[in-house]
């Protein structure tokens, strides 16, 4: 038997005693080396390539006006379900009537409940927000310079701003209509109410641009000084998804969702035809040509109903958290 330890002795001809069991039985002695040998490289080969599972991107879900953290769990949950290794948070502030604290003042807080996601997350996250919180959400990206943010679902969101009556518009501001509302909130008062800020009148577009404090400076359509910055770290988003329909019923034109909006004749224009859009004004048509917009137009869901219906979720949501 060969020993990995012998006692080295030698005879006449200089060989040692395990030197001459290995020459006296060549065949099986060096099969055991080589055997030896292939059993320690296939070991090291198995034991390098065995690498820990890639932890999901954590999903940050956003609720909006007038909701709160709970009108999200059913998202979640669907979420969850779909990939169990997913951290999925829910942001638990501005909710309710809170939620018409003015964008800015929601913005920052939310960013700073994001940050610790963000910074424990070296693939970044991807952000589903929901409406109002859409909007907020774009607002966020812009103006945070370091965000990990993958992918940025908006569902149905008023991203060029809201123009209609609906139920909302009543509730808050019982004896205005569509045509006057202007009056309200292009005025320093207004513009400290969240949906004031987001307030686009097809008809008064110089008042909006002198007045608006949120959206016509985010859109660059109004001076800001910081806007090449805010571009810039708005394009650090991987992949941009956009989901609204016909049926939605709240978002005023529901083509808000998908940045198209009023002409002065309030016919409805595409996200192409918008000046945002042609001019690049925050790097709308950069992610577009970049082949990192994705715009889906879903029928028969009503605005409520957005994140609680899982054929939405199942369809447009989860197929991009990755």
């Amino acid at each position: 038997m060969l020993r990995c330890c012998s006692t080295n002795r030698r005879d006449k001809t200089g060989l040692s005693d395990s030197t001459r069991s290995v020459r006296m039985v060549p065949g099986h002695g060096n099969f055991f080396l080589l055997s030896c040998l292939f059993l320690a490289v296939t070991l090291s080969i198995s034991f390098s390539s065995v690498t820990p599972p890639i932890q999901p991107r954590p999903v940050v879900l956003i609720h909006g006006v007038l909701d709160g953290p709970k009108d999200l769990r059913s998202l979640r949950k669907v979420i969850e379900k779909a990939h169990p290794r997913t951290n999925v948070t829910i942001i638990a502030k501005y909710d309710y009537l809170y939620s018409l604290e003015p964008m800015w003042k929601q913005v920052a807080g939310f960013c700073d409940s994001i940050r610790p996601i963000v910074n424990s997350a070296p693939n970044g996250i991807h952000l589903i927000c929901y409406s109002q919180g859409g909007l907020m959400c774009r607002a966020m990206l812009a103006t945070w310079p370091d965000h990990k943010v993958h992918t940025f679902i908006s569902l149905s969101a008023p991203q060029m701003g809201q123009y209609g009556d609906t139920s909302y518009l009543k509730w808050l501001f019982p004896g205005h209509v569509k045509t006057s509302l202007y009056r309200a909130c292009y005025t320093s008062v207004g513009q400290d109410i969240s949906v004031c800020n987001y307030w686009n009148d097809p008809h008064h577009q110089e008042r909006y641009r002198a007045s608006s404090r949120f959206l016509a400076m985010l859109n660059n359509q109004s001076y800001n000084q910081k806007s090449q910055e805010w571009k810039k770290n708005f394009l650090r988003v991987q992949r941009l998804v956009l989901i609204g329909g016909p049926d939605d019923g709240v978002i005023t034109p529901w083509q808000s969702s998908h940045f198209g909006f009023y002409d002065s004749n309030e016919t409805v224009e595409d996200f192409k035809n918008q000046e945002v859009y042609k001019n690049d004004s925050f790097g709308l048509r950069t992610l577009n040509l970049h082949g990192r917009l994705f715009v889906y137009s879903v029928s028969g869901v009503h605005h409520t109903k957005w994140h609680r219906n899982e054929s939405v979720a199942y369809n447009y949501i989860i197929p991009w958290l990755d």
